[in-house]
């Protein structure tokens, strides 16, 4: 393993080739691209790669900061101990990140197969957190240290400015959308009954842990008193797995709303939270992905802390229940010992308003 840089000679390093590892999920992803930014004013000739899982690559298609987008299909990898196919394209793709002779590798996802993989690549400045998870740490040969338990996420991964010499450069968000994104979102709700003579409110009722999900006949009074204004007009969003949960809301209110979760690509349903003028949601991809595109939020947070991972600097776009028992990061119903007070005895009425104050603002 080769030694360290001293901090003086990192900051100044002038590196060509850089791989940044960040391949899931939806929210870490955009959590990393204000360090894409950064890492491309800091070293605007270098080649600039990034290691993303293939489904989530189609966000980041496009990104004028990024040569090129390294795909890494985990699902398929993950079945290598079975399956010797899977074993022999695991080495091929770990050949052609050698190949790629990348002289600094950061992995913001921190993890032993992220830190393995940043070893692998056979570059010779790894970064990574000091407190990495399973034990990744000891794959990088620089460390970030420990950050508050209070940091937002974006800031954590931010501290990799530090350490490179680009902390003056602002934090950015930029999601790249063609118009052809745009003109799918637009045809869309249009043929879902949609037209721009009324105010959309995208609706975002899914989320990938059990705990964060808000009552489903909440979210169909919510939506039925929004649609009270005749201005304001609704739309039901979410992947494959919020198709179910999201048909169900649609069925029971009373002027039902396009349902549009399953039916999109990732970028079509990015396009849509850029059109909506405000976008309700919990603490989840969905969320990071609109506060990313400057879109006002109504988030409701329950079991996390919304200071590390809630809409990032806009604390006021929160409504939560000050509980003794939150945060406590449960990802299960079964785990919660206080029958999920933080979600069951959040009531509408505090969420209509801060929706429509949400549509009010400027």
């Amino acid at each position: 393993m080769r030694s360290a840089l001293s901090e003086n000679d990192l900051r100044s390093r002038e590196f060509r080739r850089i791989l940044l590892i960040k391949p899931s999920s939806l929210g870490d992803v955009v959590h990393a691209l204000p360090v894409l930014h950064g890492l491309r004013c800091r070293y605007p000739n270098a080649r600039i790669d990034w290691l993303i899982s293939s489904s989530l690559a189609p966000l980041l298609e496009g990104h004028p900061d990024l040569n090129e987008l390294v795909l890494f299909d985990r699902r398929r990898y993950g079945v290598m101990v079975y399956s010797p196919k899977a074993a022999l394209d695991f080495r091929r793709f770990i050949r052609r990140l050698r190949a790629s002779r990348y002289d600094m590798v950061v992995d913001l996802q921190g993890l032993f197969r992220t830190g393995f993989l940043a070893r692998a690549s056979g570059a010779p400045v790894r970064v990574g957190f000091a407190r990495a998870r399973e034990g990744a740490s000891l794959f990088y040969n620089h460390r970030l240290p420990s950050e508050s338990l209070d940091t937002h996420a974006v800031d954590r991964n931010y501290s990799v400015s530090r350490l490179l010499g680009f902390e003056d450069v602002p934090v950015e968000f930029h999601i790249p959308l063609r118009e052809d994104d745009r003109a799918s979102a637009e045809q869309q709700l249009r043929r879902a009954g949609w037209n721009d003579q009324v105010r959309l409110v995208a609706v975002v009722p899914g989320a990938r842990w059990e705990t964060k999900v808000w009552l489903l006949e909440r979210f169909t009074a919510t939506i039925d008193e929004l649609q009270t204004d005749q201005n304001v007009r609704c739309v039901l969003l979410g992947g494959a797995d919020d198709t179910a949960r999201c048909a169900q809301i649609a069925a029971l209110c009373h002027y039902t709303p396009p349902n549009l979760a399953g039916q999109t690509s990732l970028r079509t349903m990015t396009a849509v939270l850029a059109k909506a003028e405000t976008v309700l949601c919990h603490d989840s991809g969905a969320m990071h992905v609109a506060v990313a595109l400057g879109r006002p939020v109504v988030c409701l947070v329950g079991p996390t802390n919304p200071t590390r991972t809630g809409p990032y600097r806009r604390p006021d776009d929160v409504v939560r229940l000050n509980l003794d028992c939150a945060p406590c990061y449960l990802r299960k119903l079964p785990q919660c010992r206080f029958n999920h007070r933080c979600m069951k005895e959040l009531a509408v009425t505090p969420v209509v308003s801060a929706v429509r104050r949400a549509l009010q603002d400027p």
